[in-house]
């Protein structure tokens, strides 16, 4: 599978990953920044962007072994991160793994909330219309997100969405910033509360007047948090 990547700037490595369905042209206002000091790296996700698609429903796993692969063709080890959203979940398990020194995450997913009744009832009568009427089950329920995917990335989202990563983040070491929108409704501050119970160590930034896409809403207050704290890590390891 080819790579859909940007690279600009010199020095130490810094990865971007950008959320489901976006891209890596996310984070312009970042890599426009960044690549001042780093040789910053920007992927697209296979199924995303420009790249390939995905051969089967691929897992979060499945993303972060892509990932893998991906910078080991690029001869790039150990890079920094700065990810979003779905990004978040696959920079989650890689964490775990010890493959990067350190992190910033924003409006980071993978904390799966409790199902309520009314949830359990939608999803049981999606279930009894898929096997009666398949068609009218696939254009009246779920998200419009969803409903615009291939057959296979939607089997691809929903492994995504249901795999809670709070245990896969209780053996994250490294440190973690997390920069959180002040307004964002896709991911609950309580989700982010959960990682960093869960990360010890882990910091968190609330941007005030920011939704789930603080890096655009306010590039440069999230510039410079990422900044400072990327900076720091540096300092303490060297």
């Amino acid at each position: 599978m080819n790579v859909s990547y940007l690279q600009q700037g010199e020095g130490e490595d810094l990865l971007f990953l950008h959320g489901y369905l976006a891209n890596k042209e996310s984070f312009y206002p970042q890599i426009s920044y960044f690549s001042k000091f780093y040789r910053v790296t920007a992927l697209d996700f296979p199924g995303m962007g420009q790249a390939e698609p995905i051969p089967f429903p691929w897992s979060v796993g499945d993303y972060a072994e892509w990932v893998k692969g991906a910078l080991k063709e690029l001869n790039i080890s150990r890079p920094r991160v700065i990810a979003h959203s779905f990004g978040g979940r696959v920079a989650v398990k890689l964490l775990s793994e010890n493959f990067f020194p350190c992190a910033v995450l924003t409006g980071c997913a993978g904390i799966v909330k409790k199902r309520n009744l009314c949830y359990r009832f939608r999803v049981r009568s999606y279930k009894i219309c898929k096997k009666i009427a398949p068609k009218f089950a696939e254009k009246h329920f779920g998200s419009e997100e969803y409903r615009a995917l291939s057959p296979v990335m939607r089997e691809s989202y929903k492994k995504i969405v249901n795999e809670d990563l709070r245990e896969t983040a209780a053996s994250i070491s490294a440190p973690v910033l997390f920069l959180h929108g002040e307004r964002d409704e896709e991911v609950p501050l309580s989700s982010i509360r959960i990682y960093l119970e869960k990360i010890e160590g882990s910091r968190l930034k609330i941007l005030k007047n920011c939704g789930h896409f603080p890096f655009l809403d306010d590039p440069l207050a999230f510039n410079l948090a990422a900044e400072e704290f990327l900076r720091c890590q540096i300092q303490l390891n060297s």
